[in-house]
């Protein structure tokens, strides 16, 4: 698989874009286990153009997890195009379009999966995007508003023909949010289209290689993108990939690891450890465990990588 002169090689796995998740901590430490393209968390374009200090730090990449995707989302063409040109000094292989986000905040507003009540604009915005900038414009969206408004068929050509290099598509609506089972039945479909010659990029629900592989065989993708199904287990690419399991003892020590990047990056041990905690509530490393919620708690509340540490330490996995 290839978006424009990126070489993917096949069946390449993908880091979805999370926001608060998708930092270059977690990008790096996917990337060593096998993620072929990490995406940065949301950027907002707005926040972007004003020059808002948290936003632009979410452009720093590193060159050791590239090639990297920097993901923007926002609500005006003029804004959009501003935001890109300012991504696009920031060199990263993609530019990526997020019109697929069900956040409440963000979608009543008009912006990510809000832009699936508004396809005149979301075209707009995209083709405006890809004549702004000369690096490889992808969109991230969804299959439709809600049930009765499944139109990623349909849409799919549309962004193509905007000029866009690459398609992801989550397999729900933004109704859903996140809740049911993803459905691969449209995304196959969009695939299979012999009018649709960009990659296609599946995403939902990913959790297993058995389901990974049934991804890429029974609906033909080009690549699988992976979200929640990474977030305290980054070494699920290697998992999928060549079935490559750490020991439990191995997990304690890339969730340690992962702390402690995310303290050296925001340089503050309080805050990295806070940034960390979606990690340690989520990871299925302390999954099963009896009498285990304490010391979750516990480990949920703490403020210092001793005591933290400590705690992870302490239990017998």
């Amino acid at each position: 698989m290839k978006i424009r002169n990126i070489d993917f090689g096949t069946r390449p796995l993908f880091l979805a874009p999370m926001e608060d998740v998708t930092d270059i901590a977690f990008r790096l430490i996917c990337k060593k286990f096998g993620a072929d393209l990490v995406y940065s968390e949301f950027v907002a374009a707005d926040a972007l153009i004003r020059n808002i200090s948290r936003t632009k730090q979410k452009l720093t990449i590193l060159k050791n997890e590239c090639p990297v995707a920097i993901q923007i989302y926002g609500k005006d063409v003029e804004t959009m195009v501003e935001a890109a040109k300012i991504v696009e000094q920031s060199n990263p292989d993609i530019l990526d379009l997020n019109f697929g986000c069900p956040v409440k905040k963000i979608a009543s507003k008009g912006a990510g999966a809000g832009m699936l009540r508004d396809i005149p604009k979301m075209l707009a915005i995209t083709k405006a995007v890809v004549d702004a900038v000369k690096i490889p414009v992808s969109v991230k969206t969804r299959l439709g508003w809600d049930e009765n408004s499944k139109i990623i068929t349909t849409l799919a050509l549309q962004l193509q023909d905007c000029g866009i290099e690459a398609l992801a598509i989550h397999g729900r609506t933004r109704s859903q949010m996140y809740t049911g089972v993803a459905d691969w039945t449209l995304i196959g479909e969009v695939k299979n289209n012999p009018a649709i010659h960009i990659p296609i990029i599946g995403n939902g629900d990913v959790t297993t290689a058995e389901r990974a592989k049934e991804c890429f065989e029974k609906y033909n993708v080009d690549a699988v993108m992976i979200g929640r199904g990474a977030i305290g287990r980054p070494w699920i690419f290697s998992e999928i990939k060549n079935l490559n399991v750490p020991t439990n003892a191995e997990k304690k020590t890339i969730l340690k690891n992962y702390i402690l990047k995310c303290v050296e990056y925001l340089a503050d041990e309080r805050k990295g450890i806070i940034h960390a905690r979606r990690h340690i509530a989520a990871t299925p490393l302390f999954k099963g465990i009896s009498h285990f919620r304490d010391t979750k708690i516990a480990m949920l509340r703490a403020n210092t990588i001793e005591e933290l540490f400590g705690l992870i330490d302490r239990v017998e996995v």
